[in-house]
């Protein structure tokens, strides 16, 4: 491991150490047993194997979220609308399950094909308004995600309401060959998801590292003026990487439709889109810590659910332990390159 690589991981671990410190220090404000909420945190995501089995139910949509993430800020972009591109993918993963019908082997692919096209269409949407229309990608995104959730609630209320009434708790459920196989009964998780999203990570970790066109996202993202007198296309990279990242949250839009919830549901997102920002900062935009920050974070969130049955406490500490990390690492990422100023020779 190169000198930078080391210290990139040593700040990596100083902000998580020192975000634990100041959760530790909240709690002992409060009243709270640091080391009794810690327990019971890991009692809620790992006490059994249904419980790890849930932890994986967030870790795929995550994480698949964040490597697309990764995509779209190698390429210097901000793709706010992630968020938006997972709602899209479920909506097309429903169309398909709810118009469809084949064995499942077959109509299980169809889904996540949907999905991915569903999500990469709603992200060339806010690509085309950044290189042609000159809208900001983080406004041009943030308004397509209202839109998508919009149109998600009026597919719910309208044309997919369940029969004889209109409620927001969703569509009927898909019939039972647009359900992901699982391990066993008792397990919510299956092999599908799980091999898919090893496949995704290796496939983008490759694609940055190891061809032209991660190479040419790099220039892009770097300096975008320098790439385009380079030769480098530069707007059919900046859509591409808006289409792939699309397609990976599309992907985990339709896991959410047809993996977790089984029917179209207002809140389908589930907040992975702007949780995997968070990872991604914290992953040092290095695919290979991704899945790892991902699993850590999945874990919190499954296991501060049972800090309100068991002490009575908030689950959203949960929230304020990731946001307290991802703020200590921003922070961090600063000081570094204030330092690395400072080192620099100075031209006489």
């Amino acid at each position: 491991m190169s000198g930078d690589r080391r210290a990139n991981l040593g700040w990596c671990i100083a902000s998580v150490v020192l975000g634990l410190v100041l959760t530790a220090l909240a709690l002992v404000a409060v009243g709270a047993d640091p080391f009794e909420c810690c327990r019971v945190m890991w009692n809620g995501a790992f006490g059994n194997s249904a419980k790890f089995a849930n932890v994986f139910l967030t870790w795929i949509p995550l994480t698949l979220c964040s490597v697309g993430l990764l995509i779209a800020f190698t390429a210097g972009l901000w793709n706010i609308g992630v968020e938006g591109q997972v709602v899209m993918g479920a909506i097309a993963a429903a169309w398909v399950a709810r118009t469809i019908h084949l064995p499942s082997p077959v109509l299980i692919p169809v889904l996540f094909i949907s999905g991915m096209m569903g999500g990469a269409l709603w992200a060339l949407l806010a690509g085309v308004l950044k290189t042609h229309g000159k809208v900001h990608e983080i406004f041009g995104g943030l308004g397509l995600n209202f839109v998508a959730t919009a149109f998600a609630l009026y597919l719910i209320m309208g044309p997919w309401k369940r029969e004889g009434i209109a409620s927001t708790s969703g569509t009927a459920p898909f019939g039972r060959a647009a359900w992901l196989p699982t391990f066993s009964d008792g397990l919510p998780a299956g092999p599908v998801e799980i091999v898919l999203t090893i496949i995704t990570l290796a496939t983008v970790h490759y694609l940055l590292h190891g061809t032209l066109f991660g190479l040419r996202l790099k220039a892009t993202g770097k300096n975008i003026r320098s790439a385009f007198w380079m030769g480098i296309r530069t707007n059919c990279h900046a859509l591409g990487a808006f289409a792939l990242c699309g397609m990976f949250a599309g992907t985990a839009g339709a896991f959410q439709a047809v993996g977790v919830w089984h029917r179209l549901i207002p809140s389908i997102s589930g907040g992975y889109g702007y949780l995997a920002i968070l990872v991604v900062l914290l992953s040092g935009f290095q695919a290979g810590a991704v899945p790892f920050i991902a699993f850590f974070f999945s874990a919190i969130s499954k296991g501060s659910v049972a800090l309100p049955l068991d002490l009575n406490l908030d689950s959203s500490l949960g929230g304020v332990l990731q946001g307290i990390m991802a703020l200590l690492f921003v922070l961090s990422w600063g000081v570094r390159k204030r330092l690395r100023r400072g080192k620099a020779p100075r031209v006489t």
